[in-house]
Parts: C-alpha cells; structure tokens; sequence
C-alpha cells in the first residue's frame, strides 16, 4: 500500500505554472437545464416510437438527465439517447446513450438516468458530448434528447426529460 496524492484536471490546470485556464464546463460553469414534456404518449404506441424532449449541444459536459413520467403501462420500457436535429436528418445518434430498457410502467419521478447505459461514468465525466460519443472533434452541433420505446406503450399518460448542462461555448 502506498499514500498518494492525486489531483483532477482542473485542479492540476490551476496548479500549473503558468496557470492553464479550465473551461467553463470543468470549473465554474452553469448548469443550465433543458426540459420538454411529451401530454399524451399513447396506449399502442409501437416499438421504436420516439418522443424528442429537449435539445443539447455537442460541446455540453452532461451534469444529470433526469425523467419523469406516468405510467405506461405494463412491459412498457423505453431508451433515453441522442438523435441528430430535423435540420441536420434527424436520424439516430445513439438511442440509449443516456439510459436502455427503463421502465415506463413505473411511475418515475425525477428518475436520474444519467449513467443508467454506462456511456457516462465516473472516469469521464470530464468529457463533452462529442467526447462521449467518441467523435474526433467537436461538431458543433445540437442533438434532441428523446425517448425510443423498445416495448410498446400500454396504457397513456404523459412523460418528462430534463437534461441538465455544463454549456461550454
């Protein structure tokens, strides 16, 4: 056994001489949060229904997304991931970059999914979106945060997903 010392990477910038700045995104940022409630997801909704909630950018360091919902009846699951914009095609990124298989027959209250897949851990929390998704470089670009039904929706209500971000300009 030994006694380390070990410093994050903020802590090591501000160590370094001459001081190497942080971005806003590692040391004093603001958490802006971003939310979109689905009103009516619908008993018989199919497998592979998706309901684009909120927006992020590419350059966001994720602090937590959270979800919210009524019950969808039983069965019913759902992933929580990044699809591109309408604007940019709006096909899938990663549709459980966030969270796979949760389940929606649950009545979820500010159920936190942020590391639910295992895209997001503790090691890279220090990562942006792009990182994340293991880009070579950043986009620069918005994704919708949605819900993708992998089993189908039973019974209707309503369902909620804030993602809540460091934005890093």
């Amino acid at each position: 056994m030994a006694v380390v010392a070990l410093k994050s990477t903020p802590i090591t910038n501000a160590d370094t001489v001459p001081v190497r700045l942080n971005s806003a995104g590692l040391d004093r940022g603001r958490i802006l949060e971003c939310r979109g409630v689905i009103a009516a997801v619908t008993s018989g909704d199919s497998i592979g229904s998706t309901y684009r909630t909120c927006r992020v950018r590419s350059s966001d360091y994720v602090t937590r997304v959270l979800l919210d919902n009524a019950t969808l009846g039983a069965a019913c699951t759902g992933d929580i991931g990044l699809y591109q914009t309408a604007a940019n095609g709006g096909a899938v990124v990663d549709a459980d970059f966030f969270a796979s298989a949760v389940d929606l027959n649950a009545v979820n209250r500010a159920l936190d999914v942020t590391q639910e897949s295992g895209v997001i851990t503790v090691a890279n929390m220090e990562k942006r979106i792009w990182e994340l998704l293991g880009l070579s470089a950043d986009p620069q670009r918005d994704y919708d945060v949605a819900i993708t039904l992998v089993a189908a929706a039973a019974a209707t209500g309503a369902a909620c997903v804030r993602a809540q971000v460091i934005g890093n300009p």
